[in-house]
């Protein structure tokens, strides 16, 4: 997009057709079919590593799933062995080296999360960004402040009443601070173009303990919108409260 607005039109599609053939070799090389999921590496000798990790839930914010796995990658994020009922667990209670209190090893992390949530909306799983929105929601009220740490443990929810905490997670943190934001543009379905002034509102829709969000002075490129979102019953409507010279559409499907 930048580059075809720089007169770069050449570039831009020599690039296109780059991350076209390394989408093709990634998912022919990663998939797993036995797990249907992704893998996590390739050894030396191209061998998948088969430990299941919540990074290959970065791959629906990225764009780079064939369009035949996303419910496969979905499935598998929800399992009961790594979502916690909190947040979706960096490895998976089945694996040999998982530990719930393990840095990477089983811990939940909300910015790994907001990744998640994110990919899960432009692939069009709102139900399942409302649900995994929801558990992130509910953590807040088992930490100071309601100020989300940098990662919690991963143990599950049906064990304590309250996420457990790491001990020697930073608090405040930046990119814990930064989840809710990511989530807020998922769940409003925000597609903004700053270089058009375009704002795209992709089905939003808002979780059941959310009736109404308000939205003031969001910038698009030089201009500017005041938006209301209300949930009534099981729709949610968007109203536009003031327009400072954004284009704005709604749309069904996320543009990449």
């Amino acid at each position: 997009m930048f580059l075809r607005a720089d007169d770069e039109e050449h570039l831009a599609r020599r690039l296109r057709r780059e991350a076209t053939a390394l989408k093709t070799r990634f998912n022919r090389d990663f998939w797993l079919e036995d797990e249907e999921f992704y893998a996590l590496a390739l050894g030396a000798n191209k061998e998948p590593a088969t430990s299941i990790t919540s990074n290959l839930g970065n791959c629906l914010w990225a764009g780079i799933v064939d369009k035949d796995k996303p419910p496969k990658v979905l499935e598998r994020l929800f399992s009961n062995d790594m979502f916690s009922g909190w947040g979706i667990r960096t490895l998976s209670s089945r694996a040999a080296r998982y530990n719930p209190l393990g840095y990477h090893l089983g811990s939940v992390w909300h910015h790994d999360n907001s990744l998640v949530g994110i990919g899960l909306k432009r692939y069009g799983f709102e139900e399942e960004l409302n649900e995994l929105a929801t558990a992130l929601y509910d953590c807040c009220h088992g930490f100071d402040y309601y100020r989300m740490p940098e990662l919690f443990r991963g143990a599950p929810r049906s064990a304590y009443n309250l996420p457990v905490r790491y001990p020697v997670a930073c608090r405040p943190q930046a990119w814990a601070a930064g989840n809710f934001p990511l989530l807020i543009q998922a769940i409003l379905g925000l597609a903004p173009n700053a270089l058009k002034n375009e704002l795209s509102i992709v089905r939003p829709r808002l979780p059941q303990w959310l009736e109404e969000v308000e939205v003031r002075g969001l910038r698009v490129g030089g201009s500017s919108v005041d938006l209301l979102y209300e949930r009534r019953k099981d729709r949610t409507i968007v109203s536009v409260i003031a327009r400072r010279g954004v284009k704005i559409s709604l749309i069904k499907k996320w543009k990449w």
